[in-house]
C-alpha cells in the first residue's frame, strides 16, 4: 500500500504531465507547459531552478529558457531566495487573471501595426477593410477583457468567502 506523500507525488506528476500536454496542444511550447504545471501543483508554488531541473529531468538551460518565456506572458514571475543569489520562480494563485490582463503589452504593438497600416492603404480597398476589422476586434477584445477581469475579481471574493464560511481551509491547507 503506498503512502499518502507517495499517492500526492504520483498525482502531482501525472498532472504535470497532463497539464503540459494540454498547454502544449494549445500553443504554448511543451517545457514552458511543464514548468508552469509544475510550479501550480507545488504547495507553495515556488521552485528555483535545480527544483525545477530535479522534478522535470531537464537541463538548467532549459529551465532558463521556459521560465523567461512564461515571465513574457506573465505566468510567473521571480523573487530572490533570502539572503541568496539564487532566484526562485513563483506561479501566484492568479497567474492566469494576470496573464490575460496583460493584454495592453500584448496587443498594443499590434494595434498599433494596424493603425498605422490602415492611414497609408485606400480606405474602399479589401485589405483596408481586413485590417481595420482586426484593429476593430483587438479593440474590443481589450475593453472586454478588463470587464471579465472586474466581474472575475468580484466573482473570486464571493467564492474565498463561501469557501471560507465551509470550513475549509486556506490556500495551504491550514
Amino acid at each position: 500500500m503506498q503512502d499518502i506523500a507517495g499517492t500526492q507525488r504520483d498525482a502531482s506528476e501525472k498532472y504535470v504531465e497532463r497539464m503540459g500536454a494540454a498547454l502544449a496542444g494549445a500553443g504554448l511550447a511543451r517545457l514552458p507547459s511543464r514548468v508552469f504545471a509544475a510550479l501550480t501543483v507545488d504547495p507553495d508554488g515556488r521552485m528555483t531552478s535545480a527544483e525545477l531541473v530535479e522534478a522535470l529531468g531537464v537541463s538548467p538551460a532549459a529551465v532558463s529558457g521556459a521560465v523567461n518565456a512564461l515571465s513574457r506572458i506573465g505566468f510567473l514571475h521571480r523573487e530572490r531566495e533570502r539572503g541568496s543569489r539564487r532566484d526562485v520562480y513563483v506561479v501566484d494563485d492568479d497567474a492566469w487573471h494576470r496573464a490575460m490582463m496583460q493584454h495592453d503589452a500584448t496587443y498594443a504593438p499590434m494595434v498599433t501595426a494596424l493603425a498605422e497600416a490602415l492611414d497609408g492603404l485606400d480606405p474602399g480597398s479589401p485589405e483596408h477593410h481586413r485590417l481595420w476589422v482586426m484593429l476593430e476586434f483587438l479593440r474590443f477584445v481589450g475593453s472586454e477583457l478588463d470587464a471579465i477581469g472586474e466581474r472575475w475579481t468580484a466573482h473570486l471574493a464571493r467564492l474565498q468567502s463561501d469557501r471560507a464560511a465551509s470550513g475549509v481551509g486556506d490556500r495551504h491547507g491550514q
